[in-house]
């Protein structure tokens, strides 16, 4: 039996960039399509033409799309004039966009407070646009603002715009949830009434997540009848953002109530880009991917407790309810100090580590790791450290270069302009096959200045970190008096309790080649300890390169 078609809309490049603090750049809107076209989107919202001239040059060299829609935004013409003679529906016909999607007002008490005109003529207004986009060629939707609070207010006014958007020659009319306040419940039982007057397969949806419900509501209303759903990547959006469609995307193709009895534009291919696609947005708008993000987050195939790995070695439909390369995502076995021989022993295979379950070795591992998180050590995010500790305890980390000491100068004053700044110097001592070496580094804070002195020359290792910098820093106080009092290891008293907090460093870091990589430092003074990172960081660059070992320290 053949498998009904489901149309995706991504509206990422203009409802997405109301986002506070997203500000795309042509460019990105470009690059963002393009990755949106390799996914298998079926329509890709450019933006509105005209509305800024961010959008106004994108429209003009709009990118080159293999398969999807480009659509362009806008609105119904205005009271008052015709749609032959209205500048906003010019803007959008004189686009390059085949596919055109304008708002029109579907609340009776939006159409008498905002609008200000007689309900009768808002329903006039959508008719003559959606006409006047049909009649020149275009593929003419309605996003229906307001739908569901129009239809609690007033059912019969707002089913009669969204059957005169239909009848005027809408090819879609998509149900707008603007003000994110429709529970799954609602939706479904509204949608089913829509469906029954206007056929779903010219009906899609619009979510807004103000109750966390965007992409229920979302699939609810795909239950209820509607055969396009819109959203943007990642569920970027204006308040609490839109529907996020990497979410629904994993849950409609992978998901048998869905995938079996539907059909998207997303291949297999094409689904195994979903975590490229949803960490490349989070790289143009520099910021980190978030962990815990459903099918694609760092987390989502994260396995931690010791009952848990053991299963998932076993069997990963244990504790996974996808394969995590169906999306283009991998699992992870972290290591801390719920962690058992099963976690320890498959994270060292991840490194390309093996040993025998029952080498004494593990033990000492699983130790270790449980003695380090107790005094504030954290291996969940620090792949790097995790390594070179199990290499170290393994002996198999040489010693490249030695620290003997570094200091760090901070000092605020006026510049040559009479301007307060405030400038940062660190000096490290090193040596290098018995050569003592002193660098000098500036930074506009410690941890750049001591980044900056540390790696300013290393002799012979030079070459190896050359293109190695610093992308990411994050600091983590801790609370460990309380926990060192209880005395849970026997060696607490490397901690005395009440001593206050500890401070943890994680630094990643990247290279020319595109590798990152994370290390930690754990100490009571936030300089020692992102001394520690960022000297982890060079030793395992050094170390996967293959940097051949030093002679040791001068007598």
């Amino acid at each position: 039996m053949s498998k009904e078609r489901l149309y995706l809309y991504d509206t990422t490049l203009r409802d997405g960039a109301q986002t506070r603090g997203v500000d795309f750049s042509v460019e990105d809107k470009r690059n963002i399509a393009q990755a949106l076209d390799r996914l298998g989107i079926d329509y890709i919202e450019g933006g509105w033409p005209g509305a800024n001239p961010t959008d106004s040059a994108f429209f003009a060299a709009p990118p080159a799309l293999k398969r999807a829609r480009f659509t362009a935004f806008g609105m119904t013409r205005r009271p008052g004039r015709s749609a032959d003679n209205d500048p906003g529906l010019a803007a959008l016909t004189d686009s390059r966009a085949k596919v055109i999607c304008i708002v029109g007002k579907t609340w009776d008490f939006q159409v008498d407070v905002a609008l200000e005109i007689p309900r009768p003529e808002n329903i006039e207004i959508i008719a003559d646009s959606i006409a006047h986009l049909a009649g020149k060629g275009h593929e003419a939707m309605l996003d229906a603002e307001h739908f569901f609070d129009g239809y609690k207010a007033n059912p019969s006014y707002a089913l009669d715009c969204v059957k005169a958007a239909h009848a005027a020659g809408a090819r879609w009319v998509v149900l707008c949830d603007t003000n994110g306040g429709t529970l799954p419940h609602e939706i479904e039982r509204i949608v089913a009434d829509v469906v029954a007057a206007v056929p779903g397969i010219n009906l899609g949806i619009h979510c807004h997540n103000d109750t966390d419900n965007a992409v229920a509501n979302s699939l609810a209303a795909v239950r209820a009848g509607v055969r396009q759903i819109q959203g943007t990547l990642n569920g970027l959006g204006e308040r609490c953002g839109n529907a996020n469609l990497v979410s629904l995307i994993g849950t409609l193709c992978l998901k048998p109530d869905f995938a079996e009895r539907f059909e998207t534009g997303v291949s297999p291919e094409g689904l195994r880009l979903l975590t490229q696609t949803s960490r490349m947005l989070d790289e143009v708008l520099n910021r980190s991917p978030n962990r815990n993000a459903p099918y694609v987050g760092q987390a989502a195939f994260a396995h931690k407790g010791g009952l848990h790995v053991s299963a998932v070695l076993k069997n990963p439909a244990t504790y996974e309810h996808v394969p995590p390369e169906a999306v283009g995502n991998e699992r992870q076995v972290l290591v801390s100090d719920q962690a058992g021989k099963s976690n320890i022993l498959a994270r060292l295979r991840d490194v390309g580590i093996e040993l025998p379950p029952k080498d004494t070795r593990v033990d000492r591992l699983l130790e270790e790791v449980k003695e380090r998180e107790f005094l504030g050590y954290s291996y969940d995010g620090a792949d790097a450290s995790f390594e070179l500790m199990a290499r170290r305890v393994l002996g198999q980390v040489p010693d490249y270069f030695f620290v003997d000491s570094f200091k760090v100068l901070v000092e605020r004053r006026y510049n040559a302009r009479r301007e307060l700044v405030t400038v940062s110097e660190a000096i490290v001592r090193v040596q290098v096959d018995g050569q003592k070496m002193l660098s000098v580094g500036e930074g506009n804070g410690p941890v750049n200045a001591l980044d900056a002195a540390l790696r300013q020359d290393l002799g012979k290792y030079q070459r190896y970190i050359e293109d190695l910098e610093l992308v990411d820093f994050k600091v983590r106080i801790l609370q460990l008096g309380n926990a060192a009092a209880e005395g849970t290891l026997n060696n607490v008293d490397r901690w005395q309790a009440g001593t206050g907090a500890v401070t943890r460093v994680l630094i990643e870091s990247a290279d020319g080649a595109g590798n990152r990589w994370s290390t930690l430092g754990v100490s009571p003074n936030i300089v020692d300890a992102s001394f520690q990172a960022l000297t982890d960081a060079i030793v395992y660059k050094l170390y996967r390169d293959g940097a051949p070992a030093g002679t040791g320290p001068a007598e």
